[in-house]
């Protein structure tokens, strides 16, 4: 049974704000099926889940600097969930995810589709390597979906063959782990290149590789050649969530000339 009029609860609001962070703000209709899901997992009509995902787009500073405003007026509680994932982000991802986990009585593991066979059996190293592939798997899905599952330089749109690689490496910038403007949604060749700093991103946004690579000495010519044809080539940015040019500028002073 569908409730009607009665406030949302703390928990709601985490899961309605994950599940905003992994549909383009153009799907968050009440027709989309993931809507419709949170809609029976809570107990709440698909119009209802859609347009909180809409009071939260109103404080989306990404969709802000295109124009797009959301729905004008929201409640208290979507606001003070977006700050404490500003705050918060690897805290409130985790949390998400064991929320969603607990609601359709699953493993946080399985939820986030994460590898566990290769860690301790148990214990608190188990469970902190847990908690970062979980949080990997959300950055994974933001990333994914705000380049709506193609990547950004071949436009390949096999989900897996594609690679949500962050600018600045997730051991080097704690504070960027889970911003979503921090990470590019590659194929695996280019996210390696991007990663061992052969290739970068220029302050337009299009695809430069080193010089080493180019002089790069190969008995597989044909295959280099294919990875170099996208020099100059502008990127496809996403709706929201465009890459950061500061953190695009700081990637590029580390490229091997």
């Amino acid at each position: 049974m569908a409730r009607y009029g009665e406030n949302w609860t703390r928990n709601e609001l985490i899961l309605a704000f994950s599940l905003y962070s992994e549909i383009p703000f153009g799907k968050i209709h009440m027709r989309n099926p993931k809507v419709l899901e949170l809609a029976r997992l809570l107990g709440r009509t698909p119009g209802s889940v859609s347009m909180k995902l809409s009071n939260f787009a109103r404080l989306d500073p990404a969709l802000q600097a295109r124009g797009i405003v959301g729905l004008q007026r929201g409640a208290k509680g979507e606001k003070e969930i977006w700050d404490e994932f500003r705050k918060h982000p690897e805290a409130l991802a985790f949390e998400s995810l064991r929320l969603l986990a607990e609601k359709l009585g699953k493993s946080v593991e399985d939820v986030a589709q994460i590898r566990t066979d290769d860690l301790p059996r148990q214990g608190i190293e188990r469970e902190a390597l847990i908690r970062v592939r979980v949080n990997q798997s959300f950055f994974r899905r933001r990333i994914l979906s705000a380049y709506e599952f193609r990547c950004c330089v071949t436009g390949m749109d096999v989900p897996e063959l594609l690679v949500a690689s962050h600018i600045m490496p997730w051991s080097r910038d704690p504070a960027n782990r889970l911003n979503t403007r921090n990470g590019l949604c590659l194929n695996p060749l280019h996210d390696r290149a991007f990663d061992r700093h052969l290739m970068w991103i220029d302050p337009d946004f299009r695809v430069r590789f080193s010089q080493r690579l180019r002089n790069w000495p190969t008995k597989e010519q044909e295959s280099l050649d294919w990875i170099l044809s996208f020099e100059g080539k502008s990127l496809r940015l996403p709706k929201s969530f465009t890459p950061d040019p500061n953190l695009l500028s700081r990637h590029a002073r580390l490229i091997a000339t």
